[in-house]
């Protein structure tokens, strides 16, 4: 399985985005997919998951109610819609698919980047 993370760019606080993670592979309906992101000097952090078969998501707290995780199988393609963008909200995006028997994640796209000026 292969991802592509797209979607970023510069936008003011306030603003929506939405960012895209397509796969290749047919295994890539089976795995949950989260995304994370990374801020320069803090720890990466899990932003919200979705199960292989849908369902409600989990979201971090800090995102919880501005962002919004859907998935499409059938298009491989797992979004995260992201309104009421904050400055702290800029950062590296990842998404990773959840394949590893200890729950890990083994799959990542290559990131995009968000940022928020205010």
């Amino acid at each position: 399985v292969q991802l592509q993370a797209s979607g970023g760019g510069l936008v003011q606080a306030g603003d929506s985005l939405t960012l895209s993670c397509t796969a290749s592979g047919r295994s890539f309906s089976s795995y949950s997919v989260a995304w994370f992101r990374r801020t320069p000097g803090k720890e990466r952090e899990i932003v919200g998951r979705i199960r292989w078969s849908g369902g409600e998501p989990y979201y971090a707290d800090a995102v919880k109610g501005r962002f919004t995780i859907s998935r499409d199988n059938s298009k491989k393609t797992v979004l995260l819609q992201m309104n009421s963008l904050k400055p702290e909200d800029t950062a590296v995006y990842y998404c990773a698919a959840q394949n590893l028997p200890d729950g890990s994640y083994g799959y990542w796209g290559q990131g995009t980047q968000v940022t928020v000026s205010s």
